[in-house]
This record gives structure tokens, sequence and C-alpha cells, in this order.
């Protein structure tokens, strides 16, 4: 059993400092888990959750799961770190190809890391050094969007969206331009879908335009954007931003460190639109979460750029020290096995549709829902306490839902004006069942309290 006294005194825990908290108000009431199941979380005084969130949309075959822990061990045993500046290692090798073998279009290099900001980093530095080396050297610049969170180091807050992340690290590197995100419900250049016609993505043309074609090496988007509140494009908005960068010779890079490895119902969002980028930024659910790790795929035609003889210099200039570890690797390829021998896409997408008819019964009770969207696992409510205006709540009426369905066992994600909900893949119609019963009671409770 946990040392439960010395876990949660305060002169101990001061000295973590975890992501986007602030310590003074977690040492007063932590959360510190202990152990976990499938689904199942509990904390160190036995008390039992639910994860509704995968970790951070993260643990896609589940806590516990005995195929991928089995391989780490027998790696453990094998080979823990060789000299990655000399050669390489068995995992990465199968890894590699396996990515490869499963990705769409000719997607056909891999470059393993560590984290998702390292992924979007070498995706935006090898978009620069490409159009170097065939010859148009002036494009450097990076398109992303509003609201669009890409990591947290230097170089991808700069391509991030969303002030409260950017303005503390300010001035940012140079090279970096935003746009409108897409964000159907509530539009930020006030106009409405269909009679749009996608007008978000034909803004972009009118960017490219005014920066210079020739100043600009990438657009990089997440396919369903996550921190504006899972923000899904209409189905013409993928297509139009492929065509417009193929117009403009631009490199299309989709941030899939969310949506990638089953969370949509393809093994990649860009499956599930329609539309292959040319370099695919993946992580998260790449591991489960078992060891770090993420990955940057890109496409043959820029893979032949860094081709050449030794003394020609053109190889990717860039190395992380555990960038091609085995034990990461490991964990990768047993998580991706057990994803395609489960076929877990395949449950995303029926549970996916399960938990889209409990939020639509559930906004139906309560007649706080404005919008319900997304795809395969990953879902989110919008509230408005008045649908029919889009009138926001006096109060932030996520973020005490949120809450309050962790306090009754439930994780979630939750901002104050929305939640959502991504599971593990490998949930059941019972326990999804029980997740949408602890929210709606939560809703309910809160929903008493600011009337």
């Amino acid at each position: 059993m946990a040392d439960t006294k010395r876990l949660t005194d305060p002169n101990i825990l001061r000295h973590a400092v975890l992501d986007f908290r602030q310590m003074s108000t977690f040492v007063e009431d932590p959360l510190i888990f202990e152990r976990g199941e499938g689904v199942h979380l509990w904390d160190i005084h036995g008390k039992h959750y639910y994860d509704g969130l995968s970790g951070i949309f993260v643990v896609a075959v589940g806590h516990g799961n005995r195929r991928v822990i089995e391989a780490i061990k027998a790696q453990l045993d094998r080979l823990a770190f060789p000299p990655p500046l000399h050669g390489t290692n068995v995992p990465l090798i199968e890894l590699t190809d396996l990515l490869v073998r499963l990705a769409p279009g000719d997607l056909s290099a891999v470059k393993l890391l560590s984290t998702g900001s390292e992924a979007t980093e070498i995706a935006m530095k090898a978009s620069r050094q490409y159009w170097k080396q065939a010859g148009k050297p002036t494009k450097y610049k990076i398109i992303s969007r509003y609201y669009a969170y890409h990591g947290a180091t230097l170089g991808a807050i700069a391509a991030g969206g969303t002030p409260k992340r950017r303005i503390p690290f300010e001035p940012l590197p140079a090279g970096f331009v935003h746009v409108p995100t897409v964000h159907c419900y509530r539009c930020p250049m006030g106009r409405t879908y269909p009679g749009c016609g996608v007008f978000c993505a034909e803004y972009l043309r009118h960017v490219i335009e005014m920066e210079g074609p020739d100043t600009v090496a990438a657009v990089m988007v997440e396919p369903i954007g996550n921190t504006g509140g899972i923000l899904v494009p209409p189905p013409e908005y993928l297509p139009a931003l492929r065509q417009i960068c193929d117009e403009y010779e631009v490199l299309l890079i989709f941030d899939e460190m969310i949506t990638g490895a089953g969370r949509t119902g393809q093994m990649f969002a860009c499956q599930t639109f329609g539309v292959t980028p040319d370099i695919l930024c993946l992580g998260k659910g790449l591991s489960s979460g078992y060891a770090p790790l993420s990955a940057t795929l890109w496409s043959e035609r820029i893979q032949q750029a860094f081709w050449g003889p030794e003394e020609a210099g053109v190889e990717f200039g860039d190395g992380h020290t555990f960038a091609s570890n085995p034990i990461s690797a490991a964990a990768g390829l047993a998580s991706l096995q057990e994803i395609i021998a489960r076929d877990l896409p395949a449950n995303a997408r029926v549970m996916g549709e399960r938990l889209q008819a409990h939020l639509h019964k559930i906004g139906k009770k309560y007649g706080i829902f404005g919008d319900i969207r997304g795809k395969g696992l990953l879902w989110a409510v919008e509230f408005a306490q008045d649908p029919a205006t889009k009138a926001r709540f006096s109060v932030p009426i996520g973020k005490l839902i949120g809450q309050e369905a962790q306090r009754r066992g439930l994780i979630t994600r939750y901002d104050p004006d929305w939640i959502a909900l991504a599971p593990p893949l490998i949930v059941t119609a019972e326990e999804l069942d029980a997740m949408c019963a602890i929210l709606d009671e939560s809703i309910g409770v809160v929903l008493d309290q600011v009337e």
C-alpha cells in the first residue's frame, strides 16, 4: 500500500511541477493515481475512476495491456540503448516498416522521436530543409491555425494558436503565420455552413497569396482540432486544403497526435477524411503511453531530397538522444499490433456511435447542448444556456461539470464551455454506459447548483 500521508504532504508535493497546473492549488487536494486496468483507474486512496480520456488521448489499448508490457520486458532483457550515431536496432526497423505499410499514399520515411512536440518540430524543420534542397530556399514560413496546439517547445508554441499558451513565452521564433480555425458552430468569420462555401479553407488561399507563395513552406493542421473543443471540419475542408497546397507548391502537414492510432475509427484521421498529407505526425496512442514515443512520416519526394552521396551533405540534419530508443519502439510495435489484432478502429466506430447516441439523449434531457461533434471515440459537447441563440453560460459550466464528474469517478477533458470524452479504444458498451451515466448525473447536479 502507498504511504498516502507522505505522498499527499504539501511539503513534498510542492517540489513537483505538473502540466498547466497551479501547484499551490493542486497540493491542497491532490489526485495521485496508483494503478490502472483496462479503462479503469484507482488513486492512492483506493477510489475508482473511469478513464474517459485515455489518460490524455493516449492509452489506446487500455491500462495493463499484457502484449505491450511483455514486449517491453522482453526488450529490456535484450537491449535498452544502443549507440544511435552508429547504428539502429531491431524494434525500430520493425516499427518503421509497419508504419509505412499502414500509412496511406507514398508516406515512406519515418523518423521516430519521444514526444509530440519533437514530431511537429521535425515536420517543420524537414519542410524548410526540403525546400532549400529542392532549389526554393525562400520557402520557410509555416501557416497554422488559431486555437491550434502543436506542442510545448518554442517552435511548436510559435505554430500554436492559443494565446494563453503563447503569450508567456513571447517573443517567439519568426516565420509563423496563423489563419482562423474551422469552427462551424461558432464561426470566427460569422458565417454559416454550408452556405459559407467553406470560406475558412478558401481564406488560406488568400493568406498564401498575401504572404507570397515563394515564402510559404508548409501548412500544418490537426485534422480535428482539440484545444477549441474537438473541432471537426466539414467534409470539404481538408480536401480543399490539399488542393490549395498543391496549387501553390506548399507542403501539407497533419498533426495526428490525438487523432492517430485508431482514434477516429480508421488507423489515421487522414484516412477518415480521405486526404493524404505530405507529412504525418503521430504520438500519444502510437505507444499507448507505455513508453515515450512519437513519429514523423514524410513522402517519397521529400525523402528523395535527403537521399544522396555522403559528400553531398543532404541528409536530414536532426538528432535526438532517445529518438531511436528500442524500448519505446518495442512498445509502439506491440501497441499497433494490438490495435490491428483486435481491430480497435472498428470498435471505435461502433462505440463512437453509441457514445454519440448517449450524448444526444442527455442533450435532449437538459436542453443545454449547443453542439455535439466528434469522430470514432473522440467526442465533445459545447454547452449553451440558450442553444437557439448560442448564448454562453455566465459561469464556466464545462469546468463545473467536468469537476463534478471527476468527483463521481469519471475523468474527462473540460474547458469553460465544453467537455470531451475519448475513452480507450477497448471500451465496452457497459463501460461506456456507466461513463455516460456519471456525466448525466453530473450535469444534473451542476444545473441545480447554478440555477
